[in-house]
Parts: structure tokens; sequence; C-alpha cells
């Protein structure tokens, strides 16, 4: 009798469940590594935003604001190597005066749920554990 070469039934379902286990180790810890990758990515717009605002007031002798300078976040973009308004996943927005500024990133999309990251004047950033890691 003639030997049949193949997979039976059973190896073919214990592959699909091996696959499937690794599967549900990865795509989690996956979704774990790019979600700090964007957080990474807002942090250092918030950080050129803050260098963008001490750099015009180094000149200017007040930080950029929009009652004076119309739209500031663009201003610091285009003239003082300031953020764009959108970075990734995360909308950069900023409150200022004379003397004081807050940046902040605010998440979006699938990114919504780590929260949002602000920045100020004196490097005050929050939330802590979002900087931290």
């Amino acid at each position: 009798m003639k030997k049949e070469k193949g997979f039976t039934l059973i190896e073919l379902l214990i592959v699909i469940l091996i696959v499937g286990a690794l599967a549900a180790v990865a795509i989690p810890v996956y979704t774990g590594y790019s979600q700090r990758a964007r957080r990474a990515d807002a942090k250092t717009a918030l950080e050129q935003l803050r260098a963008s605002q001490e750099v015009f007031r180094a000149e200017n002798g007040r930080y950029a604001n929009n009652a004076k300078d119309g739209d500031a976040l663009t201003l610091l973009n285009n003239n003082w190597g300031g953020p764009p308004s959108t970075v990734g996943l995360y909308n950069i927005t900023m409150i200022s005066t004379d003397t004081t500024f807050t940046g902040t990133a605010t998440a979006t999309g699938s990114q919504a749920t780590d929260g949002n990251l602000t920045i100020d004047q004196n490097g005050g950033k929050s939330p802590p554990d979002k900087w931290a890691k």
C-alpha cells in the first residue's frame, strides 16, 4: 500500500492554535510600542514649541501670543523652528501671554486613550508619568 504525504487535520489545528496564541500576545505588545512611539513624537513637538518660544522671547522680550501676533503657533512654526499644529495623532495647541505659555498635545484617534500632554514656560510637564516613559 502506498503511503500518502501531507498533513492531518489534527496537525493543522495545532498549528492554527499556536499561531493564534502568538498573535494574542504579539498584537497588544505591538500596540503599546506604537502608542509610546506616537507619544514620543508629541513630546518632541512640545519641547520644540518651548524652545521656539524661548528663542522668540530672547529676540522680542516676550512670548509669542495670539493677541499680538495673530496665529502664534503658525508664526513660531514658520519663523522660529516651532512644531506644526498636527504631529501624528496629536493636535498641538498653545495658550500664551507675554509672560506665560502652555502648550498642549491633544491625543486623537486611536491615541485618544493615551491622554493629553502639556508643557509650560517653566518646563513643567504633565502628566509626569507620561513624560517619564
